[in-house]
């Protein structure tokens, strides 16, 4: 039996600092609004799509893309790949890919080398720099593996990726140009166009 995975597009953010939705945003090498463009690179590589968090400011953008709460709401990111994870389990998908809604680089080669990956480590995910932060944001999770300890971990009030990783055995996913690139996000006015 083949291995299912589906693309969690995570857009729950607030954009404080941007002062604007950052899926809105214009991709420089597309033209079109980031998450657009996500949607796009995932139907490409035939993902599942969904879209995790408060989706309102998208509800025009993408049109036939599920959009699931986090779950429990108001616990952060964390909660957002529970409720990816269970959403994954109920349509039988082994394994969610995670990116935001504010990389614009995201390219189809780097969504395939996670997805082809050829590990079955419950999380794979990039760090930019040897020991440095895990980027949970462009990441390969195991979701019959990961559930339960997902689901414990906002038990006990965990809302952070780095406690949570610290508790895991995540592989590395190899830092290619693709993926180096990928990992450039959209915080601020001033990140954009680099």
């Amino acid at each position: 039996m083949s291995v299912r995975s589906l693309l969690a597009v995570f857009v729950g953010g607030k954009s404080r600092r941007m002062g604007t939705p950052k899926g809105l945003l214009e991709a420089p090498d597309s033209g079109q609004p980031i998450l657009e463009g996500l949607v796009l690179l995932g139907r490409q590589t035939g993902l599942e799509i969904i879209l995790v968090g408060d989706a309102t400011p998208y509800a025009t953008l993408v049109k036939g893309v599920s959009r699931i709460a986090d779950d429990p709401p108001g616990a952060g990111p964390l909660a957002g790949l529970h409720a990816a994870l269970c959403y994954a389990l109920q349509n039988e998908h082994d394994r969610v890919i995670t990116v935001a809604c504010d990389m614009p680089f995201v390219s189809a080669e780097a969504l395939t080398e996670l997805v082809d990956h050829p590990s079955n480590a419950a999380v794979i995910a990039a760090r930019r720099v040897h020991d440095g932060p895990w980027e949970p944001m462009l990441a390969r999770y195991d979701a019959p593996a990961l559930l339960g300890a997902v689901r414990a971990a906002l038990e006990r009030g965990e809302r952070s990726f780095q406690q949570f990783f610290a508790s895991l055995e995540v592989e590395t996913l190899r830092l290619s140009p693709a993926v180096e690139r990928a990992l450039r996000d959209w915080d601020t006015p001033e990140d954009i166009g680099t």
